[in-house]
């Protein structure tokens, strides 16, 4: 089976389980736990999650699976063959209050570098899409990044961690780069945030998240011209394609500079006003 087969699959689970996340948000039926003490977790992630391992199974069966709420092992990230990277909501805290900004992601990696990815947004109509060397679409549509040229002109989008107590450095960050650029958006979906980088919605990203919430969304930038990297070294025995600590995606010409504000900021170097 080649890549454009098995991405026509994952688009087909991709879209019935936003079916089933839509169908969920109407009935409000559903009920609301916590997982290590602070992050938001519905049984729909659970079902959503339980039912993309099932259609997987089904289609490509034997392969392994990295999923945040059923098969949530990192040390599959170190392994060879293909990995099936699954967020079955990103965004929980924006579906259980009513957002739209939540989406459905699926990524296949094989050998620990991406080949596939699908993002899909239920509640916004949109379906983004992307094969290793073949570009990028929505809704079948090819995109492509921005052209932004400079910080001050850039719109940059970011996120931070359920647990209070490590948002102290991500503040700082924060400050330096909402001085120096356009505007911050915070919309609660890596996932989509990618996306929105890879169709110019967004002019850059910077977070550290799991591998779920971001190996599709990350191929989908990449195939649409961003540039993708990391603030810091990678460490060793761990694919750079699904490693999400300090991840930044940008438009080309803002990769470096954003990256040398965030170090800036890590250093404790003071905000500077024009």
């Amino acid at each position: 089976m080649n890549h454009q087969q098995r991405l026509d699959i994952a688009i087909r689970i991709a879209k019935e389980a936003g079916e089933q996340i839509a169908r969920a948000r109407r009935e409000q039926n559903f009920s609301h736990q916590y997982k290590d003490d602070d992050e938001l977790v519905t049984e729909v992630d659970v079902a959503v999650d339980r039912f993309i391992a099932e259609e997987l199974e089904a289609a490509f069966p034997g392969e392994a699976r990295l999923t945040e709420e059923l098969s949530p092992d990192r040390s599959q990230l170190e392994r060879n063959g293909a990995l099936w990277v699954v967020d079955p909501i990103d965004g929980t805290v924006n579906f259980a209050y009513g957002h739209v900004h939540v989406a459905v992601s699926i990524g296949l990696a094989v050998d620990g570098e991406l080949q596939l990815g699908v993002v899909h947004a239920p509640f916004l109509g949109q379906t983004f899409a992307a094969i290793r060397g073949d570009g990028a679409t929505l809704n079948d549509e090819a995109i492509a990044c921005s052209k932004a040229k400079s910080l001050e002109r850039s719109l940059i989008a970011t996120g931070f961690p359920y647990a209070r107590d490590r948002r102290a450095p991500l503040i700082r960050r924060l400050n330096h780069v909402v001085n120096a650029c356009r505007d911050v958006r915070r919309n609660g979906s890596a996932a989509l945030d990618l996306c929105h980088v890879a169709s110019g919605l967004l002019d850059g990203y910077y977070e550290s998240v799991s591998p779920w919430d971001f190996a599709a969304g990350l191929l989908i930038a990449r195939e649409a011209g961003a540039h993708t990297g990391h603030l810091y070294e990678c460490p060793d025995g761990l694919p750079a394609d699904l490693y999400g600590e300090n991840l930044i995606v940008t438009a080309p010409a803002i990769f470096e500079p954003l990256g040398e504000l965030l170090q800036h900021a890590d250093a404790g170097g003071r905000v500077e006003f024009e």
